[in-house]
């Protein structure tokens, strides 16, 4: 069994209008909701093994406060694959994963990140900024992920349903 946390960036700022979409930062907002959602997973015994993000400025900077507050120890591993990406790009960067690791967490973008989901639990969920899923995956190894594993979606957290 593997665990599968999925994380939507959290929110970004759209205040520098000559910004790329790709070089926009965290926003106030989500500069407290990353962290805390790193909290969420460190008392919810979900600290990563591996963290694999967009590597989009926003992706990357969530990655970095979550992982700092729930004491992840590893490197980032960062990927344009998964900016913007749909859910074969999801599916290509999970099973090229080569740590038998678990939990990974996945930082990634919407439209995207919700149709993996619903993809890989036959379920729809809203993704908003900074909100999780933790997803149980009946496999030994990342390469066995495909469009027919029988993902159970264990917890989905929002920033706005935490106390913090």
């Amino acid at each position: 069994m593997k665990t599968l946390l999925l994380m939507r960036h959290a929110k970004s700022s759209w205040s520098e209008a000559s910004l790329a979409d790709h070089e926009r930062p965290l926003n106030k907002r989500g500069k407290r909701d990353a962290p805390q959602m790193g909290e969420l997973l460190k008392r919810e015994g979900q600290t990563p093994a591996q963290i694999v993000s967009s590597t989009a400025v926003r992706a990357r900077n969530t990655a970095a406060k979550v992982a700092e507050a729930c004491d992840y120890k590893g490197t980032i591993e960062v990927t344009r694959d998964l900016y913007h990406a749909g859910t074969r790009s999801f599916l290509s960067v999970l099973s090229e994963l080569y740590y038998p690791t678990s939990p990974v967490l996945v930082v990634g973008h919407n439209p995207g990140m919700e149709e993996f989901f619903e993809l890989l639990v036959d379920d729809y969920e809203c993704f908003p900024t900074a909100a999780i899923a933790q997803i149980s995956l009946p496999i030994d190894h990342w390469n066995e992920l495909d469009v027919h594993t029988d993902a159970v979606c264990i917890n989905f957290w929002r920033p706005k349903d935490m106390e913090f």
